[in-house]
């Protein structure tokens, strides 16, 4: 019998011994294996491990050890155990405000537009106004460089042949069908009021005025005093005021046209950046009085942004805020909910006409819903261009008049703002008189009459193809770029509405379709699929006269592409199955929107069907931006409603009788009642919940968002502001975090 082996023998001869001196393999730490079976974390899943909420908690953090140490300092001072708590008006505990120090004055809010800046700090009653314009020295001005506005056809021919055939024959037509509406309307016509007008403006000669008998005459800016000083551009008054013949000549930008970046004018978006920067900063300098470059440290600054903004627009305010002006933080508000903090209103239809756009949005319990934001190039510039085009067909006395001439852009708007109504009482043969003030020339007082152009014009929101749009997408994306998916590179991320998306689909079908060619009512980036509601909107009265029916089928087929594929040219009902939500109706109208309902069929599954040749996102996105976004302004806002209520009847008539007209085109005399008559003759089912008000406590209804702006800038509660550490940090990703709505 073999004996038995010790361990260290079984050891060396079977080989498992250890041989090496136990050194480890490596010099570098080694990370022991996780176990598979039970492992977890939590990063970025809680909202203490991101950047603006953990400085967040450190500012309240710090005011909390602040509060306490001043606490013990009034004690050790007083010597009273019982002292005060800092509390606010309302008598709550005061958080980021009084009790901080908080100073309104300290707060600068900005409200850019296509044509006027409305600047101002939080603690003033009301912005300071001024042209957004920049005039720099070039080798020509802009009515030499430029064709003239409004464009003529024949620059050489009668009054009647400058603008062509068809508009005279629409301008016949429309005077006609105001002729039967004022008869309707018990309001007295004259048979022969438009030869009588058009016989006094061609007889009428201009008076000569010396320039010491004109008691309101024009100081016009001295640019020879501009090679004495540093300055190298003007801005605001002082641009328009600079005479077109001067030397050196100065031509003048507008950086923002139609709500977006003017790029036809530029070459380089440096050069537009730069001359947006230098008309904020020289609105800052002179009508705020920050002069020095130091005091913007200590300001925060509110910047009021579209409804439907584009991201790039966004960025580039953040990054000139954070790192031009270098101020110590910025929050954004979009424009109709601004407007409702301006009001006091809680749940509203915002209807802000500007100088060229019109932005329609439904806001509800302090957030703008996002479906119903709908974005028009139209406003009251259009309005000036039309007014000027008709008085011109109506033998204006004054028929040189050119709005790219800065006296004759100033003459114009004048004008049109004491001129243009919409009430019948005041459509008459009236004698007007104006002043035309010409730099280093005598005053010439003209004596003219007008009759039915002062409502025509302003008429053109209802028919917007009055208006000479021809030029509103001429340079659009020529080198700012759209923004895309940090994720997905390919697909576009600017902000989308489903209102906005069937006032396009309205004037080109095609692009209801997606990139495999399905129509869009599945695609949920643009709505929410929930159950179809019946909608008091479509009644069988509109049916009936529009001449279609609702489509009962639950299978929807999509508009056929293709170049020698006629489209229908009848309603469409966004968010119905298939393309077109009903059959072509008699009349071809195109702005014809159905209820926006949100049907709650099948998707077609990914990747079922996919046609390789079919359009991409980008794609979608570029056909998109081809399109001008114009609508008569009644089927706008009823489409914005009927987005925002969603089926809900209740939500429906809240909005229908809580429609808020704002802006400067909102100012034109009858402007509101027209508008209520409108929608009451499109919707007579909703006749006695419609209603159209406008900025109450008699606000001028151009500063009731730039008001709203500073109610928001003044509230301490909302946390969207965002510092120069966060920025630092995260660059244009700190918008995500800290806006207030889905960014």
């Amino acid at each position: 019998m073999v004996g038995k082996k010790s361990g260290k023998a079984l050891l060396r001869e079977e080989g498992l011994q250890r041989t090496d001196n136990n050194m480890k393999q490596s010099s570098w730490p080694e990370v022991p294996m996780i176990n598979q079976k039970n492992y977890y974390t939590e990063y970025m899943k809680r909202d203490d491990q991101i950047l603006p909420f953990r400085l967040q908690n450190e500012a309240n953090r710090d005011k909390m050890i602040r509060n306490a140490k001043d606490r013990d300092r009034e004690l050790a001072r007083t010597g009273n155990t019982d002292v005060p708590i800092p509390t606010n008006a309302d008598g709550d505990e005061d958080e980021d405000g009084a009790g901080d120090g908080a100073d309104f004055s300290k707060i600068i809010v900005i409200h850019p537009g296509s044509q006027n800046l409305r600047i101002g700090l939080a603690s003033d009653a009301l912005p300071k106004s001024i042209p957004m314009n920049i005039a720099c020295k070039w080798k020509e001005c802009e009515s030499q460089e430029y064709e003239v506005r409004p464009k003529r056809q024949k620059l050489d021919g009668t009054p009647e042949q400058l603008f062509g055939e068809e508009f005279s024959k629409r301008i016949t037509k429309m005077a006609n069908a105001l002729k039967v509406d004022m008869r309707a309307n018990k309001f007295k016509v004259l048979p022969n009021s438009k030869e009588l007008v058009i016989n006094f403006n061609r007889r009428a000669v201009p008076e000569k005025i010396p320039e010491h008998n004109d008691p309101i005459r024009i100081e016009w800016t001295d640019v020879t005093k501009d090679d004495k000083s540093t300055a190298s551009y003007f801005t605001g008054m002082e641009a328009l005021r600079i005479p077109d013949d001067s030397k050196p000549s100065y031509k003048m930008f507008w950086p923002i046209q139609q709500g977006w970046f003017h790029e036809n004018d530029y070459m380089t978006k440096e050069h537009l950046f730069d001359d947006f920067e230098a008309v904020l900063e020289s609105a800052i300098r002179k009508e705020l009085g920050l002069v020095h470059s130091l005091e913007w440290e200590q300001m925060s600054c509110v910047i009021v942004i579209p409804d439907l903004y584009d991201k790039r627009y966004v960025e580039q305010l953040l990054e000139m805020c954070m790192t031009g002006f270098g101020f110590k933080q910025v929050a954004f508000v979009q424009e109709s909910l601004a407007g409702t903090y301006g009001a006091g209103y809680t749940s509203a239809c915002i209807v802000d006409i500007g100088a060229q756009k019109t932005s329609i949005c439904c806001v509800e319990d302090g957030m703008c819903i996002e479906d119903s934001r709908i974005n028009l190039k139209q406003g009251g510039a259009d309005v000036t261009d039309t007014f000027i085009k008709m008085m011109l067909h109506d033998h204006f006395p004054y028929s040189d008049i050119n709005l790219k001439r800065r006296y004759d852009f100033l003459l114009a708007e004048e004008l049109k703002i004491a001129y243009c109504t919409l009430n019948y009482s005041e459509i008459a043969g009236r004698t007007h008189d104006f002043h035309l003030r010409v730099p280093n020339q005598p005053t010439h007082k003209y004596q003219f009459k007008t009759y039915d152009e002062v409502i025509m014009a302003p008429m053109g929101f209802w028919d917007p193809t009055l208006f000479d749009n021809s030029h509103k997408l001429v340079g659009r994306r020529k080198f700012i770029d759209r923004s895309y998916n940090a994720y997905d590179v390919d697909i576009p991320d600017d902000p989308a509405s489903a209102a906005q998306l069937a006032i396009l689909t309205s004037i080109k079908p095609s692009i209801a379709t997606t990139a495999n060619g399905f129509s869009m009512n599945g695609n949920p980036e643009l709505a929410t699929p929930s159950k179809e509601k019946p909608n008091p909107f479509l009644s069988r009265m509109e049916s009936e006269t529009n001449g279609y029916s609702r489509v009962t089928s639950a299978a929807g087929s999509p508009a056929p592409e293709g170049a020698n594929t006629p489209i229908p040219s009848g309603p469409f009902v966004f968010g119905a199955n298939g393309t077109n939500g009903g059959s072509p109706g008699p009349n071809g109208n195109p702005y014809q929107f159905g209820n926006g309902t949100h049907n709650s069929g099948t998707p077609i599954p990914p990747g079922m069907f996919v046609d390789q040749h079919a359009r991409t996102q980008k794609d979608l996105a570029i056909e998109r931006d081809s399109i001008l976004p114009i609508a008569p302004l009644d089927q706008a806002i009823l489409t914005c409603i009927t987005h925002a209520a969603r089926g809900d009847e209740k939500k429906l008539r809240d909005f229908a009788g809580g429609i808020m007209v704002i802006g400067g085109g909102s100012k034109t005399p009858g402007f509101g009642p027209f508008l209520e008559e409108k929608l009451k003759a499109k919707r007579p089912d909703l006749a006695d919940k419609l209603l159209v008000g406008s900025a109450p406590r008699d606000m001028d209804g151009q500063v009731v968002v730039w008001k709203g702006a500073s109610v928001y800038a003044r509230m301490t509660t909302h946390e969207s502001w965002m510092g120069r550490l966060e920025y630092e940090r995260l660059g244009s990703r700190v918008l995500h975090h800290k806006v207030l709505w889905n960014y």
